[in-house]
Formats: structure tokens, C-alpha cells, sequence
């Protein structure tokens, strides 16, 4: 399946705007999860946990799920394939991997900020800081792949050009009429 040039752009323009959104949010998450961390100021603190809580909610989740949804239906619409090019394969698995763990650690958010907002005294809570840094190192890592597209066809990317080459030949070898 092959989109036309204008879908095809209208697709990975939002995909790039969804993916670099989510790089974004995870930055502005970082920043307050050092401030969390960091902080010795109690309403600084409590702030910053309650950030996170709305960050994390409306903002990275939808745009972690939605880069992820988006990346796959372009590939299929494209040249690239999904399952053709390592670099793609690499791309999906690790765009994966952070979704199902920010799936899993946003419970972990929530429950931190209802914490910070009990009253109790939020410097007390743990923080989210490896999670943080993690997803951004994963994240970073998505974008090098996406810029540089390292060379590398998967088993099934060969026997597919192998298969388009050989469809090539016999085409040029048919008599035309």
C-alpha cells in the first residue's frame, strides 16, 4: 500500500509534530522532576509534583500514543516499510518499549501528585528522576535514527527488493504490442 505524495506529507508532518512534541513535554517533565527532587521549598515542591501530574496526563501520554499510531501507519504508506529497514524496526521497538513504560509509570505520577496535594509534605515523596532521564535518552535516541536512517535491510526488506528487482526484469523483458 503506497499513499499519495500529499497524504504522505500531510502524515509525517504530524508525525514529526507529535514525536517532537513528546521529546518536548519529557524535557519540561525533567525539569520538574529536578525541581521535585532538588527543592527544598514545600510549595515548590507540591507544584512541581501537580506539573507532573497534568503533564503527564494530557500532555505526554496523547502524544506518546498518538506519535506511536501515527510513525506506524506512515511507514506502512511508505517506501520504508515497517519491518524493511533496521532502522525503522529499532525506531518502532523503541518507541514501543517508552510507551508501555510511561503507560506504566503515569500511574506512578498520578498517585505522586494526589500525594503532593493531601497536604502531606511533598519533599517526602520519591522521585521520578531515572524514568525521566531514561525516556529522554530513548527518546533522543529515536530522533538520531529518524535523522541519520543508518543503511541495513532486515531479512524480509532483502527478499521484497530481490522480489520488486526480479517483477523490474520481467517487465523490461515483455514485448510490447
Amino acid at each position: 500500500m503506497t499513499m499519495s505524495p500529499g497524504l504522505r506529507k500531510v502524515l509525517l508532518t504530524t508525525h514529526i509534530t507529535t514525536s517532537v512534541g513528546w521529546l518536548g513535554a519529557v524535557v519540561a517533565y525533567l525539569a520538574l522532576d529536578i525541581t521535585a527532587t532538588a527543592s527544598q521549598d514545600v510549595q515548590t515542591v507540591r507544584a512541581a509534583y501537580l506539573a507532573m501530574g497534568v503533564i503527564v496526563t494530557y500532555v505526554i501520554v496523547p502524544l506518546a500514543l498518538a506519535s506511536a499510531l501515527i510513525g506506524i501507519v506512515n511507514s506502512l504508506g511508505t517506501p520504508w516499510g515497517l519491518f524493511r529497514h533496521y532502522w525503522v524496526l529499532v525506531k518502532l521497538l523503541l518507541t514501543v518499549f517508552a510507551a508501555i513504560v510511561l503507560l506504566i509509570e503515569a500511574s506512578t505520577v498520578s498517585y505522586l501528585a494526589r500525594a503532593a496535594a493531601s497536604g502531606a509534605d511533598p519533599r517526602q515523596l520519591p522521585g521520578t528522576l531515572l524514568h525521566s532521564i531514561g525516556g529522554s535518552v530513548v527518546l533522543l535516541l529515536v530522533l538520531i535514527l529518524s535523522v541519520h536512517k543508518p543503511r541495513g535491510v532486515t531479512r524480509y526488506g532483502w527478499r521484497r527488493q530481490q522480489e520488486q528487482r526480479r517483477q523490474q526484469r520481467e517487465r523490461r523483458q515483455v514485448p510490447v504490442r
